[in-house]
């Protein structure tokens, strides 16, 4: 059976038996999720593309950690939120940022539906980067991943009902911050 059609938990024991072709696949399939991830974790492109590189050496370092009992997206997404979560501390013991680092202005192309699209894109994004690192990671894997409860409880360590409650008050929070949208 060929890479790409075979399940994570396959793929998994082809790396740890020394196959690079298999980590090469597993990064096919989890390097944008990954990434888009870390990016809405950090809101930061430059960051998220670190990150996510640092996630998939961590993959490969401690892939004899995984237990195939569980789901490989769960996994890797725990690794990935304490990547983002490690990068967040980071930063803020590292507050001053230099000029290069500085975000490029750019005028926005294309039609004014596209424009007004782009906006109320950002304006949804600028508030799910202000939640709570809790609620936002919660926000993140259930709405943009699709992940359900309990895998969003086993990726964050906690209960599903600390997920639900999580990801209620983020609502509430969004629904607030962003009620000029909904009239």
């Amino acid at each position: 059976m060929p890479l790409h059609e075979q399940p994570d938990s396959d793929i998994v024991r082809q790396i740890q038996s020394g196959d690079a072709a298999a980590f090469d696949e597993l990064m096919r399939r989890y390097k944008h999720p990954v990434v888009n991830f870390v990016f809405r974790m950090l809101a930061s492109a430059h960051d998220a593309d670190d990150v996510a590189q640092d996630v998939f050496v961590r993959v490969y370092q401690n892939l004899d950690t995984y237990r195939p009992e569980t789901k490989f997206s769960t996994w890797l997404f725990a690794l990935a939120r304490n990547a983002a979560i490690d990068r967040l501390r980071w930063r803020a013991r590292h507050q001053a940022e230099s000029i290069e680092s500085a975000p490029e202005i750019m005028a926005p192309s294309g039609t004014a539906e596209d424009v007004h699209a782009r906006e109320i894109g950002d304006q949804i994004a600028a508030a799910v980067a202000k939640l709570p690192e809790d609620q936002r990671t919660a926000m993140i894997l259930s709405e943009y991943h699709g992940m359900a409860g309990a895998e969003v409880a086993a990726v964050m360590r906690c209960s599903e009902k600390s997920v639900e409650s999580r990801l209620y008050r983020a609502r509430q929070t969004l629904r607030s911050a962003l009620h000029h949208l909904l009239e």
